[in-house]
């Protein structure tokens, strides 16, 4: 399955304001990384697929007990995690590369995770083929990504939360109408994607506006 859409260039002023923007997030990104990272021992390899800014990644390297990894297409949003990792002074490692041909040998991490930014991959079943490569055997990844299918009650109900002055959130909401769901997939089309792939099990839970897409190798 390869979309038509052939991805969004996060780079430049783009990359910049995407960050000003997610900065709001910043309890749920610490909420995600204690739920991640509390399940494993000192020493585990975990890998952010499409990182952006980074958020996520330096809040599970906070722990201090795992070896985390950033892989993203944009050579900004690498650049911008860089340094905001550098700010509080903890050590992940940011890298370019493309999710559906990742610079990583197989087998090397133990955990794996992809926030808000698969609907936008050009080819999603080439980079779940990859995501269970580099899983080692009985580890799991997740997907967390925006429904197809989500209310717009919902939608809005997420952007309001975000406590964003009034133009921004009338950007915000626009962007969601004409730019994130009309990409973004339906369970179904995720089921469909899944069963391309070799996993020894999968599971997509639907939540308020998203799904958690999990996978085992």
């Amino acid at each position: 399955m390869e979309k038509a859409y052939k991805g969004f260039g996060m780079e430049g002023s783009v990359a910049h304001r995407y960050e000003k923007t997610t900065r709001r997030d910043m309890a749920e990104y610490r909420r995600l990384a204690e739920r991640f990272a509390s399940g494993f021992p000192e020493g585990g390899d975990i890998l952010e697929v499409a990182p952006g800014p980074g958020f996520l990644s330096i809040e599970m390297a906070k722990t201090g007990r795992l070896r985390v990894t950033g892989l993203d297409i944009s050579k900004t949003f690498v650049e911008i995690a860089r340094r905001n990792a550098g700010e509080v002074g903890v050590n992940v490692d940011f890298q370019n590369g493309n999710a559906s041909q990742m610079p990583f040998a197989d087998d090397s991490f133990d955990f794996l995770v992809c926030r808000s930014a698969f609907k936008n991959f050009t080819d999603p079943v080439g980079a779940l083929r990859e995501m269970r490569r580099v899983l080692r055997p009985g580890r799991r990844g997740v997907i967390l990504d925006l429904r197809h299918d989500a209310s717009w009650s919902e939608i809005r109900k997420y952007v309001d939360g975000l406590n964003l002055p009034f133009f921004a959130r009338m950007i915000e909401m626009c962007i969601f109408r004409f730019m994130l769901v009309p990409r973004a997939y339906t369970q179904q089309d995720f089921e469909a994607m899944l069963r391309q792939v070799p996993f020894a099990s999968t599971e997509v839970r639907a939540n308020s506006i998203g799904m958690e897409v999990w996978f085992e190798r």
